[in-house]
């Protein structure tokens, strides 16, 4: 028997939550699919949505390629371009739309001889400062661009610093600033909406939106009114069931001392799994009964108490995250963020499903 830490992907639940993404932003979703479809493979994210999504998002050259490899054929955007010169014609070959970001990005595209033009997504830096080109630099890059023979079309985007904040000035500010800076300018397509955007600003509506981490079930802005349904459900087993007395501590660092006579279940699955080192009292579902974390999580193993689940048993099923523990609460009660514990998901099983 291999070992029970498994993490259940549900194809039909990514698919439902790009069709909410789209259905409330309106227009086109490119489905951002980085890093591994954010830890729960790409690939098979892609191939769930690939008849009817608009595009997908990657960061870079590699992640599009293995896309293209897998036989996707849907447009691919490269969310960071190019890095060199030398990776042009690979893009131009494999049909991939790209991000461009900087002024050195400009003059390359303005000075390459390509087999075709490319379909460029001109980055305006509004207020993240991170990339993107300065609003002030950004009218004449977008009209040298414009017509330029290496250049077949252009959508206009920026990128928030604070969507998740639905009281921030700075959101607006971002929003005003970009529409300032393109009026007037010839560009028939703008993306500015990143999942939090399409769920709390409609003032960022535009012709294409950018879901990423609501595709996956976890809502940024942590309301509950949202109807998306988590993709990724991370489960494990008890694998060995300890009893100790009121005054008594477990694991390393003996972190938790007993208050009462407490069961405790141990649980195959720590932070070489993915599962946060720092979340020493979150949320878990033993045999559908929710419960808590107790002691420090170790490499391979963590703590659930058992105390008031007296049906649980050697191979009771513990839920670390999914239907009844949002992946949110266990980030929340890390200090951190959904988006890290899907990433970091690795070494145990991935078993999909499409129903």
């Amino acid at each position: 028997m291999s070992r029970p830490a498994i993490a259940h992907i549900r194809l039909d639940a990514f698919r439902h939550n790009y069709r909410v993404a789209k259905q409330l932003h309106g227009g086109k979703s490119l489905a951002v699919i980085k890093a591994n479809g954010y830890g729960h493979g790409a690939v098979q994210c892609a191939q769930a949505i690939a008849n009817e999504a608009d595009g997908f998002a990657v960061a870079c050259l590699e992640e599009a390629l293995q896309l293209r490899q897998a036989g996707i054929k849907n447009p691919i955007l490269l969310l960071e371009g190019f890095f060199e010169v030398a990776e042009l014609p690979e893009i131009v070959t494999n049909d991939l739309w790209i991000v461009v970001h900087a002024q050195w990005q400009v003059e390359i595209l303005l000075a390459a001889k390509l087999a075709k033009p490319l379909y460029i997504w001109l980055k305006m830096d509004s207020g993240m400062h991170r990339v993107g080109l300065p609003p002030a630099d950004y009218p004449l890059a977008l009209m040298r661009l414009s017509g330029h023979v290496s250049v077949e079309k252009i959508v206009a985007m920026s990128h928030f610093a604070n969507a998740d904040n639905l009281s921030s000035e700075h959101t607006k500010q971002q929003i005003a600033l970009f529409q300032q800076t393109i009026k007037g300018l010839e560009t028939a397509d703008i993306s500015l909406a990143n999942s939090a955007a399409i769920l709390g600003w409609s003032q960022a509506k535009a012709s294409w939106s950018r879901p990423g981490i609501m595709l996956y079930g976890a809502d940024p802005l942590m309301t509950a009114a949202t109807k998306l349904r988590p993709v990724m459900q991370l489960n494990s087993k008890i694998i060995s069931i300890r009893h100790i007395k009121k005054g008594e501590s477990i694991g390393y660092g003996s972190i938790f001392t007993a208050e009462r006579d407490t069961v405790v279940g141990v649980v195959a699955c720590g932070y070489a799994d993915g599962y946060p080192r720092a979340a020493t009292d979150a949320s878990a579902a033993v045999d559908g009964v929710m419960t808590h974390l107790i002691g420090r999580v170790s490499m391979d193993m963590l703590f659930v108490d058992l105390t008031d689940i007296p049906q649980a048993k050697i191979g009771s099923n513990v839920e670390l995250w999914g239907d009844q523990v949002l992946a949110n609460d266990v980030a929340k009660a890390a200090g951190t963020i959904a988006y890290e514990l899907f990433c970091n998901t690795k070494r145990v099983q991935f078993k999909y499903s499409d129903n």
